[in-house]
């Protein structure tokens, strides 16, 4: 039998706050990270023209990866929000300065490398690089979230990320668990998000920030200790929605907080699935730290992209 033939592939993850790409191998069914680096995302301009000189640095960044690691066959770009799959252009990107809808991005990267370009949420990209070559390696089915500024989430079946037809499928953080809840940024109240998001975590726990939240519960303050248990439970109510439906073999948790949280947040995520979870063997259903830390996003786009050219 013929060796696989190896190719590489380009991901982007944009942020507000850093642009990060990776450099990825395909040989047959086997992913491999090469090469990665950031730099701070372009916002020193008025908001209005922001989103066109970011699109303009990800045209620049990704030619430059290009040069720097040789030859690519496709692009893909991780987008903190919704997009339009098809036209390549943004939706909605609640964290990102700027107006951002209906504003070009695949497009105009792909002019400037030459190469096929796709978008795919960030933590869809996230979820589909733990899947391929991080915490969700060999399972059929997996549900990911990822804990920050806000609760992204990806649902993978059968070996495959599922976008739905408009690429928001697995928008776990934007389920209703309480119906007279808190106010969501989506504009729906009692989301996930809307209770463990980074800035809830804080004010569960009588902090400044999310990290002084996890300081303080790992010292035993009170007050920090009982709001994580809070922030894992709302997180354990949709975990367990989420088993219901799909019934995963692995939940990968992930993100900036996420992954720094998990010894402060598995163990009341687990005391809620143990009493929610009434349909299936939570046994055979493992609750996981993500692996690939902040470079998930790039590496997973660069698998998106890949897969969406059939490259």
């Amino acid at each position: 039998m013929s060796p696989a033939i190896t190719t590489r592939h380009l991901g982007l993850d944009l942020g507000a706050t850093n642009l990060k790409w990776a450099m990825v191998e395909r040989a047959g069914d086997a992913w491999s990270a090469i090469a990665r680096e950031q730099v701070a995302t372009r916002l020193d301009a008025v908001p209005e023209e922001v989103p066109a000189r970011v699109v303009a640095q990800l045209g620049e960044v990704a030619a430059q990866a290009i040069a720097s690691c040789g030859p690519a066959l496709s692009i893909g770009i991780g987008v903190p929000g919704l997009y339009d799959p098809v036209a390549g252009t943004a939706r909605f990107l609640p964290n990102m300065l700027g107006p951002w809808a209906g504003q070009p991005v695949a497009g105009p990267v792909a002019v400037a490398t030459g190469l096929p370009t796709a978008l795919v949420n960030d933590a869809r990209a996230f979820g589909l690089a733990e899947l391929r070559l991080g915490a969700g390696r060999g399972a059929a089915s997996m549900i990911g979230l990822t804990l920050g500024t806000g609760v992204g989430g990806v649902v993978a079946i059968d070996g495959r990320v599922h976008q739905g037809h408009d690429g928001t499928g697995g928008e776990i953080g934007h389920q209703t668990i309480d119906p007279d809840g808190p106010l969501c940024g989506c504009g729906n109240r009692g989301c996930v998000e809307a209770f463990a998001r980074a800035d809830q975590i804080a004010a569960a726990c009588g902090t400044h920030t999310a990290e002084e939240a996890m300081a303080r519960a790992r010292g035993g303050d009170p007050r920090a200790v009982d709001g994580i248990a809070r922030i894992g439970r709302h997180l354990g109510i949709g975990i367990a929605n989420m088993i219901a439906v799909i019934t995963p073999d692995r939940v990968v948790l992930g993100g900036g907080i996420g992954a720094a949280a998990t010894d402060l947040l598995f163990e009341p995520i687990r005391a809620e699935l143990r009493l929610r979870v009434r349909t299936t063997d939570l046994g055979r259903v493992e609750l996981v730290p993500a692996e690939l830390g902040t470079w998930a996003g790039a590496i997973g786009a660069a698998i998106h992209g890949a897969e969406a050219a059939g490259a």
